[in-house]
């Protein structure tokens, strides 16, 4: 399945963008495929192997200073040889160590050429190790690593297989505000892969996710992913079940001023729950009341936004017309969609009482 997602479109500026913390063939076949050691790369592994701590910590402060301002020496210094040497240290019991393994990691990762590389030599793992249980420090740039990792289409069925989904999901609700942000970006461009979604869903990451919504935290973010989740027959039940609709229609509809692109992104969702194939959709839009909320985004929000209100409105409409009972009749459907105001009263499919409480949005 392919990796392409509306959201990822609108929001490719923002999604490929640096870690926020930006500050496998075995070793005798890579030694006959790679060029002979440079001078600069042979007195860095001489260090990186030392059994002095300081040496270790001097080879390492040099490769970050160098890869962080000298885009060339990132794709000079990403040999198999130093990624495998990095591998061996960050496990290390010394925080500084592992600090400056995984800031080098980032560094290397920015470049395209080497994302592939990085992957493939077997450094995710033990970074999986480092989310897990590493310093908060070692946690910050780990979780850059993977985001920019996952950049790249190739990587993220790889780093979904690998088990980095947990610690992801466990970090974006209690990470520092750097682990947050980039654990978050991870996880939606991991969550471009079915595969991902599956496994997101069994996981429990839909309540979660959805909980953080609620709770209005990272809801940006959040809802890209979500974005990505509603668009996939896999994972798309698990929205469905856990109160996806009722959510996002509390977002439109809640108390607190909604940015744009939040609104685009709950449309965004709706749309793709729309998309379940029978009456459920039908059924928990009347309960949320959303005919009023997608109403008010077709009238006022931007195109893109419009676009798929209007769709998920007609969806609504083509299933209510196919249901003879009583209360649907009453709906005029042109008069909704063309209407200068919307009336709360009028227009409420739900009966007399909405499920959701927007107080908690």
């Amino acid at each position: 399945m392919g990796t392409d997602s509306p959201t990822e479109k609108i929001y490719q500026s923002l999604l490929t963008t640096k870690p926020s913390c930006f500050s496998s063939p075995s070793s005798g076949e890579i030694d006959s495929l790679e060029p002979n050691l440079t001078p600069e790369e042979e007195a860095l592994l001489i260090k990186l192997k030392s059994n002095r701590i300081s040496e270790i910590e001097e080879a390492l402060v040099s490769i970050r200073r160098v890869t962080r301002i000298d885009e060339g020496s990132r794709i000079s210094l990403c040999t198999t040889r130093l990624i495998s040497a990095l591998k061996s240290l960050i496990v290390s019991r010394y925080a500084t160590v592992q600090v400056n393994v995984t800031a080098v990691l980032v560094n290397l990762s920015l470049e395209k050429s080497n994302k592939v590389k990085i992957v493939r030599s077997g450094i995710v793992p033990p970074l999986i190790d480092v989310l897990k249980c590493g310093s908060v420090e070692a946690q910050e740039h780990s979780a850059g690593v993977v985001f920019s990792l996952a950049l790249e289409d190739e990587n993220k069925t790889a780093i979904g297989v690998l088990g980095a989904l947990e610690p992801l999901l466990h970090l974006i609700r209690v990470g520092t505000e750097l682990t947050r942000h980039d654990s978050a970006l991870a996880l939606y461009h991991l969550s471009l892969v079915q595969s991902n979604r599956g496994k997101l869903v069994k996981l429990g990451a839909v309540q979660m996710l959805l909980n953080m919504v609620n709770l209005g935290q990272m809801i940006g973010r959040v809802l890209l992913i979500l974005c990505n989740m509603a668009s996939c027959p896999v994972s798309r039940p698990a929205l469905l079940d856990s109160g996806g609709v009722e959510c996002m229609v509390g977002v439109l509809r809640g108390a607190r001023e909604v940015h744009e692109s939040t609104r685009e992104s709950c449309v965004a969702v709706l749309y793709g729950l729309s998309h379940d194939g029978g009456l459920r959709f039908k059924g928990l839009a009347m309960a949320a009341n959303a005919v009023e909320e997608l109403v008010k985004v077709e009238r006022s929000g931007r195109e893109r936004a419009k676009q798929k209100a209007r769709r998920v409105l007609e969806v609504l409409r083509a299933k209510m017309e196919d249901d003879d009972s009583p209360e649907n009749e009453e709906v005029d459907w042109e008069e909704l969609l063309n209407a200068d105001d919307v009336s709360r009263s009028r227009y409420r499919l739900g009966g007399e009482k909405s499920c959701v409480n927007s107080a908690e949005f």
